[in-house]
């Protein structure tokens, strides 16, 4: 393009009659030719348009601004766009050697970029040549049929079986009971009188997506003091305690303070660093130091509400000298008109990563499909990730297809291997599902290709959920919140087992996630916290998958499960199996509805 001058422009200007303020709207106008690649023809034709449709504007300075965001910029963009796919249609013809030179073009981009940057873990480089056995669309297509879904080259080219996992010896094997488990034929009806439905005593189900990302310090500051205010109504009805003091106020005798655990810097809650921070009726808020001395046992976190006892002599430090314990909600009771059937059910619940890290094959699913045929539970609980972030393959995106094309692939894999049978099946996202939305509560899976013959047994739940399962209530997250209050939890109890105390805390602070401040992994939309992950009433089962070791215990009449992972690196891991009674509503004393559980090896 030629070298634009002033007095052409000049002339174009004087051709249509267009008076300007000053010579610098001459340089700006000049400045814009130069930087779009546009003549001086061609940009007053552009100004004459512009100016014409808004009232013939004075051609200034500041609508000069106007005029380069609304029209130039845009039609510049318009043009690159026209000209990149000429240049796609001319590259089609290119011959071999042109070809040959826009990849090592490539080749050297690719290095210049990499030597700016810092490598990732895994990565490697996509490869330019032509492979020696090239997939064609055809072979893809027939990779996604239903006999192939879960072939290794459906997922991605490089997948192979894993022989840590092939060569395993202890499949089958049972590592933890529950109950009475002898005589037990661990077979189940295959669902057909069962019925999975959202717990009644919830509030309106989580069932969509929403908008996240910009809640106000308010509001997160609103719901923790709602549930301070709603634990502390609790408990001072329960110990009928009379009144509850300042944290702020002096008292030269013993005082009932109601709060907040908290630590009194970022870093990890110790016996020396515990801060009372009160509610907003009785202290405003103010926070305390605590001393745990005078405590004989205490178990404590941070977030976790609690009403303490002692003397603050100079409102300054507490002195504690009785810890009031939370209280549990009561459990379900199924209403009269609820038609239920009261035989056994038998649940299988499992949770991922159902892959092995070294491989995307996906065969220790495979290998629990074939155990669902066999045992034909009545529900199948399956637990995300599904694709999981921490995969090396993930992070490298060595896939066939994109992260949502995977996982419809593996659902609809789960599905189809299970029809014909009845058995219902509850899918649980995680935050570890990479294509999935990163927020908690989390929404749950958006899967519209389900059949008609499937809706009805398939379930689509959020993270956490409560579910009511033929009158028995389970409680579902496949947040690792053992493993978060683990990290933060300080006790004094000799010999207590520390999963019975956090799970004991998770069920007695009514709340699927009570830790405040939050793991740094989590991503928490507190309005919708405050609404969808809270529990309503105490659920007699309540499954809580961790990377800590496998349990099935009894805390507070709930059976609580975490089933392992199903993979564990490149070796098999666990998933469990309940057999539950239904519950009626003509017992007098309530009874576990869990009569039996195992935690066995894949």
């Amino acid at each position: 393009m030629p070298l634009v001058n002033i007095e052409a422009l000049k002339f174009e200007l004087s051709t249509f009659d267009i008076d300007y303020e000053d010579d610098s709207v001459l340089d700006k106008l000049l400045e814009q030719c130069t930087f779009h690649h546009i003549t001086e023809h061609t940009i007053v034709c552009e100004w004459v348009a512009f100016s014409t449709t808004r009232g013939e504007m004075v051609l200034n300075s500041e609508n000069l601004e106007h005029f380069e965001h609304e029209i130039l910029k845009k039609k510049v963009a318009k043009s690159r766009q026209t000209a990149a796919k000429v240049i796609s249609k001319a590259q089609h013809t290119k011959d071999l050697g042109s070809l040959q030179e826009l990849i090592q073009a490539e080749v050297e981009e690719e290095n210049l970029l990499d030597s700016y940057s810092t490598p990732a873990k895994g990565s490697q480089k996509r490869p330019l040549s032509t492979p020696e056995n090239p997939q064609s669309k055809k072979s893809l297509l027939v990779a996604s049929s239903p006999l192939r879904l879960f072939s290794p080259a459906s997922f991605s080219p490089s997948s192979t079986p894993s022989q840590k996992y092939s060569s395993r010896t202890s499949r089958g094997e049972i590592v933890n009971t529950y109950g009475i488990t002898q005589g037990t034929s661990w077979c189940g009806q295959g669902g057909a009188q069962t019925v999975v439905r959202f717990c009644d005593m919830s509030e309106e189900s989580l069932s969509r997506n929403y908008k996240y990302m910009f809640q106000k310090l308010r509001d997160i500051r609103d719901v923790l003091a709602n549930k301070i205010e709603d634990l502390g109504a609790t408990l001072k009805n329960y110990y009928s305690i009379e009144e509850f003091a300042s944290t702020s106020l002096p008292a030269q005798e013993n005082a009932v303070l109601l709060g907040q655990i908290c630590c009194d810097s970022n870093g990890k809650l110790n016996a020396k660093s515990v801060v009372l921070e009160g509610d907003l009726e009785y202290s405003c808020g103010m926070q305390v130091p605590v001393d745990l001395s005078e405590l004989r046992e205490y178990s404590l976190f941070p977030g976790q509400v609690v009403v303490m006892e002692g003397i603050n002599s100079t409102g300054r430090k507490l002195v504690a000298s009785k810890l009031y314990e939370g209280v549990p909600l009561p459990f379900y009771r199924p209403e009269e008109q609820d038609d239920i059937s009261d035989e056994q059910q038998m649940v299988l619940v499992a949770c991922g990563p159902y892959t092995t890290s070294d491989s995307l094959t996906y065969e220790p699913l495979l290998d629990l499909i074939e155990i669902v045929k066999r045992d034909k539970p009545d529900v199948c609980i399956l637990l995300g990730p599904f694709l999981d972030s921490k995969h090396e393959q993930v992070e490298s995106y060595q896939l066939i297809g994109t992260f949502e094309e995977v996982f419809k692939r593996c659902l609809k894999g789960i599905i189809e291997g299970t029809r014909g049978l009845n058995t219902q099946l509850v899918f649980v996202p995680s935050l570890r599902d990479v294509h999935h939305e990163y927020v908690y509560p989390q929404p749950p899976f958006v899967f519209p290709e389900i059949s008609k013959e499937d809706r009805q047994r398939v379930h689509l739940v959020p993270d956490p959920c409560t579910l009511n399962i033929n009158g028995v209530v389970f409680g579902l997250t496949s947040t690792d919140i053992i493993f978060h209050m683990g990290t933060e939890e300080i006790s004094s109890s000799v010999g207590s087992d520390r999963f019975t105390r956090i799970l004991k805390h998770i069920l007695t602070q009514r709340s699927y996630y009570p830790l405040y401040p939050p793991a740094e992994e989590m991503n928490i939309d507190y309005e919708n916290f405050q609404l969808y992950a809270q529990m309503q009433v105490t659920p007699d089962v309540f499954i809580v998958p961790s990377e800590l070791r496998y349990f099935v215990k009894d805390v507070i009449g709930c059976v609580c499960m975490n089933p392992g992972r199903l993979t564990k690196g490149q070796v098999g891991g666990t998933y469990g199996r309940l057999f539950i009674k239904s519950k009626t509503n003509l017992e007098k004393e309530r009874q576990n509805p869990c009569l039996a559980a195992q935690v066995v090896k894949i």
